[in-house]
Parts: structure tokens; sequence; C-alpha cells
């Protein structure tokens, strides 16, 4: 159980949607807060469809702008989040379909197979300079064997065993069944550690992170979109 402490700070929280309507009214620091919330999960999904930094950066700054503007169209049926993540996909399929894609996202066929074994997915860390530069040489590697993966695949890895959601959410997000999430995610497991080896996939957590910098750039330039006053968080 939570401690009192931590229970009434969860508690004290704004809800997304709460975030969103006081963006709506011009809250600048509050919207700043919502896109400090979701930006680093969006920024994964939507790298996991364009293998791009840069291009996914741009999906989610668009995202944002996209939902600042059709708040209407947000009826509370899904989670705020699915309904960013929606708007984050659909524009990162889009703009993977202008550049001539081979393999839509949809497109794999499906595979019998089940792969039980798990990847260990226990985090490196370390203070030393030297352990940190190998750390970052192998999290170079992971993310480049990833991009190597099919779309459809690569994206259902990003969520399940990245961002961590459960199977249920992904698959109300990518619109396929939980057991098409399973036998995607299973396969998935199974392409990267026959390209890295167990070592090198236990770094999947560190994959594609978000810093901070990146964050308060986006921040700023959504919010400068938008129209309201940039307001970094301290």
């Amino acid at each position: 159980m939570l401690p009192r402490a931590a229970k009434l700070r969860v508690m004290s929280e704004p809800s997304d949607s709460e975030l969103l309507q006081r963006a709506r009214q011009g809250d600048g620091i509050l919207f700043g807060t919502l896109v400090r919330r979701h930006d680093r999960y969006l920024y994964r999904l939507a790298r996991s469809v364009l293998a791009d930094d840069h291009e996914a950066e741009d999906v989610v700054q668009l995202t944002f702008i996209k939902a600042y503007t059709q708040l209407a169209q947000f009826r509370g049926e899904a989670s705020l989040r699915t309904w960013l993540g929606r708007i984050t996909l659909n524009e990162a399929v889009r703009r993977r379909r202008m550049r001539r894609a081979l393999v839509p996202l949809g497109a794999i066929d499906e595979a019998n197979e089940r792969d039980r074994s798990r990847i260990h997915l226990s985090s490196l860390v370390g203070p030393d300079p030297e352990r940190a530069a190998a750390q970052a040489q192998i999290r170079k590697r992971l993310e480049r064997a990833i991009d190597d993966l099919p779309p459809a695949f690569r994206a259902v890895l990003i969520l399940r065993d990245v961002e961590e959601i459960s199977g249920e959410e992904a698959a109300t997000l990518l619109g396929i069944q939980p057991e098409t999430v399973r036998t995607r995610l299973h396969r998935a497991r199974r392409m990267l550690r026959e390209a890295l080896g167990e070592q090198l996939a236990s770094a999947l957590k560190d994959a594609f992170p978000f810093e901070r910098s990146r964050c308060d750039r986006l921040v700023e330039r959504t919010l400068n979109q938008v129209g309201l006053m940039p307001a970094l968080a301290p």
C-alpha cells in the first residue's frame, strides 16, 4: 500500500482531462505538465513506426497541438493517453506511407509459434564514465536492432517491453486482438535475442530515451504553436 503522504500527493495531482481543460483556458504551465506526462511514451510510440528521432519528435509536437485544438473530440470513452496515442499512431503511419513504405503496420502475417521465454529487463546502471560509455554503446546497438524489426513487431515490442503497457491497452491502441499482440511480442523478442543475445536485450527499457532537455524544447515549441506562454517546469 502507498504511504499516506504518497496517497495525498496522487490525490492532489490533476487528472489528464483537468490538465487539458485548464490548458484550453490558457494555462500554459498545466499544458506543459500534460506534455511532460506523456511525451516519452508518445515519442517511443511514434518512433516505433518511423524509426527516426526527429520525425518522431515532430509527430509528438503535432499530437499535442491537435489535442489542444480538438478537445471537443475527446469524449472520455478511452483514457486520454489512449486518445493521444491514436493521434500519434495515425500521424506516424501517415508519414510512413508518404515514404512509400512497403510494409504497413497491420500487414504482417500471423505466426502460430509461442515462445514462452522472456527477455530479462533489468536496466544497466553504473556511476563510472567507462561503464556509462559502454552502456551508451550497448543502447545504440539495441536501438538499431529494434529499428530492424518489422514495423508491426517493433510497435508491439515498444509498447509492451519498453513502455510496459498492458496487452489489452496495446491491442486497443493498435486496433488488433490481444492474441495478436501476444504473438507479435513473442516473435519480436525472439528476433531481438537472435540478433543481440540476452546480454544486450537486457538493456531494453533504456532504449530511446527522451531526455529532459529535449522535453523542455518540445514544451516550449508546442506552447508557442498553440499560443500559450512558454513556462518550463522547475
